[in-house]
């Protein structure tokens, strides 16, 4: 499994429309990748005569992934700040 660490940070502000306090700026920043490995279960294709090996990622979805292949993404912090606030 590849682990992709971010912290993220959302500007919160409320509105005419919507006078529940919601995030309206969003941004990720990424801290660090764990890389999974190399395919455990690389898939055969083929096209005409030409006949190739991909990685499983490029061709299955998500649950049929192979382990080393399959991406989690953890969110180290969530940091909210009030709108007009300067961070």
């Amino acid at each position: 499994m590849t682990i992709y660490l971010v912290d993220i940070e959302q500007v919160i502000h409320t509105c005419p429309g919507e006078p529940e306090p919601h995030p309206y700026d969003i941004r990720r920043t990424l801290v660090d990748v764990i890389p999974g490995g190399p395919c455990r279960a690389p898939v055969t294709i083929r096209c005409g005569q030409v006949t190739t090996t991909i990685p499983c990622y490029r061709h299955e979805p998500a649950k049929r992934q192979c382990g080393a292949c399959r991406v989690i993404v953890t969110e180290r912090t969530i940091t909210n700040h009030p709108a007009g606030v300067a961070a």
